[in-house]
């Protein structure tokens, strides 16, 4: 995923670089501090994601939804297995 390397300059907290020393091998502290921030960066994705969606699907647009997804799955799921069935 990830093409090739760049440096950063950034400034972290004492204790937090102290920690990272202590805890992680010199050779591969930007690993774990390249994973540590592409987690995080991710998860601020999805929290935007779901802050922008919430309240999408409104049940005057979407009255199927009235008894909950799980009967609507259910309903197409076995609409989808009866046609197959039929040969349709």
């Amino acid at each position: 995923m990830a093409s090739g390397t760049s440096q950063a300059n950034f400034t972290l907290p004492k204790d937090l670089i102290e920690e990272l020393k202590r805890s992680v091998p010199k050779g591969e502290q930007s690993k774990v501090v390249g994973e540590a921030l592409r987690n995080e960066l991710k998860r601020i994705r999805f929290k935007r994601a779901l802050q922008t969606s919430f309240g999408a699907w409104k049940q005057k647009r979407h009255p199927e939804l009235a008894k909950g997804a799980r009967q609507l799955v259910r309903a197409l799921r076995k609409s989808t297995r009866l046609k197959r069935l039929a040969g349709q």
